[in-house]
């Protein structure tokens, strides 16, 4: 009886045994679908935000963007473009036209840089534009009151370049106004040029049917003369004899290598724009002039082929109902 007794405690230690294990078990693994307690939480919001995130080394190209030159590209047509267009809030049509060349523009292939300046005033149109284009742009505003408009362009010219040279920006440079008209093939002729570069223009006035031809007379791409709006017959012997002065030649009549304002040792030139007295504008034009033999005509065949219409609005006179009444494809079809 001894023995019987003696086994059956021992079947009850294990059963109580089992029992104390099971509940133990069963207690642990809800517990641990149990949510942390507030401290705990810091404790490992803290944890992750003090562990370090490994960021991937730049190369020099990311860290400094503005100064890669394109020219060190072997890609073929991978010169950047530099657009440069000044406004202005007395052109009536300013917001139609800005449209309009935007929608040029975003048909060039890039790189293509849009330098857009304008007057500080309240309206954000120029911006709400510029947004909407899908264009890489730079859209640049200043303070200073004109009276004179062409004195305001040629500010808003002087404004883009010192942007230029301060971030040693690296391609062709080509002012472009709000009425130029271009042939897309202008484009691919402008990324050839290697320092500077002039082309023939077409002025197209609103309220005159007639064609004007601005720009170089060409032999191959070499220039050899000018077509020239106003010729002065009427010059003396004093004036004949002396120096002739260098032709003028208008604003969207040449392209530059933008370098020639931030690295002037490359083109073997002394200064460049800050070391001079003279406004940026001043000083491209003097130096793209100076030397004819420097200056590529584009198209090269001849510089024959027109790629770049300028329809002339005065600035502040323009009848609110003049694109109702003379269309702007019938002007062109009249050239």
């Amino acid at each position: 009886m001894g023995s019987v007794e003696r086994s059956k405690k021992k079947v009850q230690l294990w059963k109580k045994a089992i029992v104390h294990f099971s509940l133990c078990f069963v207690m642990g693994f809800f517990t641990g679908f149990a949510p942390t307690g507030h401290n705990s939480s810091n404790v490992n919001r803290s944890l992750r935000a003090e562990t370090p995130v490994p960021v991937p080394p730049k190369s020099k190209e990311q860290e400094s963007p503005k100064q890669v030159d394109v020219h060190q590209l072997n890609l073929p047509g991978t010169r950047l473009i530099i657009i440069v267009t000044p406004t202005s809030t007395k052109h009536q049509f300013q917001g139609v036209f800005l449209r309009r060349l935007a929608n040029t523009i975003r048909l060039v292939p890039q790189p293509l840089l849009w330098i857009v300046v304008e007057g500080q005033s309240d309206s954000n149109e120029i911006s709400e534009i510029l947004r909407k284009t899908g264009i890489m742009y730079r859209h640049l505003v200043f303070k200073e009151n004109f009276t004179d408009p062409e004195a305001e362009l040629n500010h808003q010219r002087n404004i883009a370049l010192k942007h230029i040279e301060r971030h040693k920006l690296s391609g062709i440079v080509h002012f472009a106004g709000l009425s130029n008209i271009y042939d897309l093939d202008f484009f691919k002729e402008l990324r050839q040029i290697e320092v500077f570069g002039t082309w023939p223009m077409a002025l197209l006035s609103a309220n005159k049917r007639k064609v004007v031809i601005e720009g170089p007379v060409c032999d191959s791409s070499q220039v050899i003369g000018w077509h020239l709006r106003k010729m002065n017959n009427n010059q003396t012997d004093s004036e004949t004899d002396a120096e002739p002065k260098p032709p003028p030649i208008h604003i969207s009549s040449f392209a530059f290598n933008s370098s020639i304002l931030w690295d002037p040792e490359r083109w073997g030139r002394p200064t460049s724009v800050q070391g001079t007295s003279q406004n940026s504008l001043k000083f491209v034009k003097e130096v793209v002039l100076e030397d004819e033999t420097k200056l590529k005509g584009i198209p090269p065949e001849e510089c024959s082929k027109i790629m770049l219409w300028r329809l002339r609005f005065p600035i502040g006179v323009v009848p609110r109902d003049l694109l109702k009444t003379i269309p702007l494809l019938d002007v062109i079809s009249h050239r």
